[in-house]
């Protein structure tokens, strides 16, 4: 009895002294809510929180994939408290902080959410046929074009692009109602020449946008536009946005167009030293998250820049931004 109780002051003596030492740091976890396996987003969380663990020793950084209707899902669970940080587009994350479109109605209030920074653009493009004799956005008139399903964000795009340009549907011979997710009928329509122009939103370099350049006659159109650039500076959730030259083996110029960010946000409980140490990492490590994939790469604020668009900078994020 003896022996077992001396053996047991021994084992909670030892406990006590790897706890205490110095060398041992305990890690703590930060839950990353991202989109649903498959997208983008749980692709980003994967590579953004394997650099935070071999970076920074004291954070364990945890991604949490969402199902869909992700953006939502993240921003309520961010501001209930079960998620550290989430990766959300940058449309609904500044329509939940000044409460409108879908998030008007409800009776969740956002206000603990703090930017830090963001990860990658996703671009509006137009894609037009070689044959069609459009070269800018005024040459869009009196063609067929795609307007995307109603509620799809092919056609909330489009019809931001028509009412910055104070176009109807009446300005075009012909305007469809094609989606890409009915098997691809908008690039079927585009490859056969029923459609002379559509609209492609997603991260570049895409696989299938390639093909559907290089096998459908099909061209980037530059949208560097008085009307685009008023677009973009009376929308803080859009920003303009520049796909590189050569991206594409048949686009040999760069392409100005607009799209909107992925931003990684936090809730103001997280605290200063922890974001700092993620700025810190993200900032350094460029290099590496372009190797995992050419789209991401942080873009680091300016001091005050959120502060416009009714998002205010997390401490940690407005703390490293001042000092370096």
């Amino acid at each position: 009895m003896q022996t077992k109780t001396v053996g047991w002051i021994l084992c909670l003596l030892l406990s006590i002294a790897l706890l205490l030492s110095p060398g041992l740091v305990l890690a703590f976890d930060v839950r990353l809510g991202t989109g649903p396996p498959g997208s983008f987003s749980y692709f980003s969380g994967r590579v953004f929180c394997r650099l935070i663990n071999h970076q920074l020793t004291d954070i364990n950084c945890q991604q949490v994939a969402a199902t869909e209707d992700h953006d939502a899902y993240n921003l309520t669970n961010l501001q209930g408290g079960s998620l550290d940080m989430i990766l959300v587009d940058s449309h609904p994350l500044f329509a939940a902080v000044n409460k409108t479109g879908m998030f008007a109605y409800l009776d969740i209030d956002y206000n603990n959410l703090r930017g830090i920074t963001s990860l990658y653009e996703t671009p509006v493009v137009m894609v037009v046929r070689n044959d069609a004799g459009i070269r800018s956005l005024a040459d869009l008139q009196g063609k067929r074009i795609n307007g995307g399903t109603p509620g799809t964000v092919q056609y909330r795009e489009m019809k931001r692009i028509l009412t910055a340009k104070g176009w109807s549907r009446e300005d075009f011979s012909l305007v469809g109602d094609l989606s890409r997710s009915q098997s691809n009928s908008d690039t079927k329509a585009f490859c056969y020449g029923t459609m002379q122009a559509m609209l492609y939103v997603d991260i570049h370099p895409d696989f299938s946008l390639r093909r559907l350049l290089k096998s459908c006659n099909g061209t980037l159109l530059n949208m560097d536009d008085d009307d685009i650039a008023s677009l973009i500076n009376a929308d803080p959730a859009l920003w303009k946005v520049e796909i590189p030259a050569g991206i594409y083996s048949t686009q040999p110029q760069k392409v100005t167009t607009f799209g909107s960010r992925a931003m990684l946000v936090a809730s103001e409980n997280l605290d200063q030293e922890t974001v700092y140490g993620i700025m810190d990492v993200l900032d350094k490590n460029s290099a590496y998250l372009q190797s995992a994939h050419q789209a991401l790469r942080p873009f680091i604020p300016e001091p005050g820049q959120m502060d416009e668009n009714g998002l205010q900078l997390h401490s940690g994020a407005a703390q490293y931004i001042a000092e370096h």
